[in-house]
């Protein structure tokens, strides 16, 4: 990388894929439902991003919210996404599964990759959630990820930092170490240079009133803990521009 660095921004809408781009993010990770940490996206959403952006599109896989133990029937679905997905031109892929002790479900993962190629994958933060961060790193090489994503097993990448250090030493170049989670322009510097990756993610998103006249605020149209129908997050050009730059300073 020329820049020495990648910026991956997470998006669920194409507003927020335009707005990463024109920030200056090297590639998107798309998904739906970023409230729930991200779902698969549907295939019109997939097909009106890459018709407006040229960076590249790496789109998630994942069934539902919740943990990374599936099902047979959600590992069917998560195989047809990834058939429909690579069928409309998604650049790479993003997916993670866990058996019920904690441990990276290789053997799935294997399957999972096969259905992915030729395309890159990217083990999501499923891993922040393994009993040995160490073994599931070394599985994730060993199955053929091409990076994974990690807050260091903690509540936000800085919070992680330590951890997110000794796993880039650790994987000595066999696979991408990527930070994420609660990354903003006030913590991104701290991150990089207390970590030594090159590559990081983040949403940079904001909130943006509704333009709706009318409203009843009588009704919720999710649970009591989704996001309010009046108020959109988006990501914000100007938050992505920052932490460009930030990271081109340090790096």
């Amino acid at each position: 990388m020329s820049e020495g660095f990648l910026m991956e921004v997470c998006v669920d809408s194409v507003e927020s894929a335009i707005n990463a781009e024109r920030g200056g993010a090297s590639r998107i990770e798309l998904c739906s439902s970023l409230l729930e940490g991200g779902i698969t996206p549907s295939i019109g959403l997939l097909q009106v991003v890459k018709e407006n952006v040229r960076i590249p599109v790496y789109v998630m896989i994942r069934p539902r919210g919740g943990d990374f133990l599936y099902s047979d029937r959600e590992v069917e679905v998560m195989k047809r996404d990834i058939e429909l997905m690579k069928a409309h031109r998604a650049d790479g892929l993003v997916l993670g599964a866990l058996t019920e002790d904690g441990r990276v479900d290789a053997e799935l993962c294997m399957e999972l990759l096969a259905a992915c190629r030729p395309l890159p994958v990217t083990f999501h933060r499923a891993f922040d959630m393994v009993h040995d961060p160490t073994i599931a790193l070394e599985t994730l090489i060993s199955v053929g990820f091409e990076r994974v994503l990690t807050s260091g097993c903690d509540g936000s990448a800085l919070e992680g930092l330590p951890l997110i250090k000794r796993l880039v030493e650790q994987a000595k170049g066999r696979i991408v170490i990527m930070p994420g989670g609660g990354i903003t322009e006030r913590n991104l510097q701290r991150i990089l240079e207390g970590s030594g990756a090159q590559e990081f993610h983040c949403s940079a998103r904001t909130s943006r009133d509704s333009t709706m006249k009318f409203r009843n605020y009588c009704v919720n149209m999710g649970a009591s803990l989704s996001a309010p129908e009046y108020s959109l997050k988006v990501a914000d050009v100007t938050k992505v521009r920052t932490l460009n730059a930030i990271a081109k300073n340090t790096l």
